[in-house]
């Protein structure tokens, strides 16, 4: 029997923003820096999502971005009263729900 190669669906890099009733869901890297978002799913591996759960970052938890760092570097972020800093990749695969006030 030939090699058959597995078909996997393909990474998501960019999220695009979309509406879901009245909140918006886009990628945790799109959000303004002071915003408090709260996570509804991470798009990444095991391990990463191991990693963010060790951190405190899961389902349904607020999270406020504190700031984002120059030339694209990683951004600053507060998950129930203790700082974070994340990469811009890790980051771009937290997929979180804001309120009518982000645009």
């Amino acid at each position: 029997m030939p090699f058959q190669p597995r078909h996997h669906r393909p990474p998501i890099h960019r999220i695009v923003s979309q509406k879901i009733g009245t909140r918006l869901t886009k990628c945790l890297t799109e959000c303004q820096s002071g915003e408090e978002v709260i996570v509804l799913n991470v798009n990444a591996g095991y391990r990463a999502k191991t990693r963010l759960a060790n951190l405190g970052i899961v389902p349904g938890v607020k999270v406020k971005k504190m700031r984002n760092a120059p030339f694209r570097g990683p951004i600053e972020i507060k998950v129930k009263g203790s700082s974070l800093v994340l990469g811009r990749g890790l980051a771009s695969r937290i997929i979180v729900s804001c309120n009518n006030s982000c645009t």
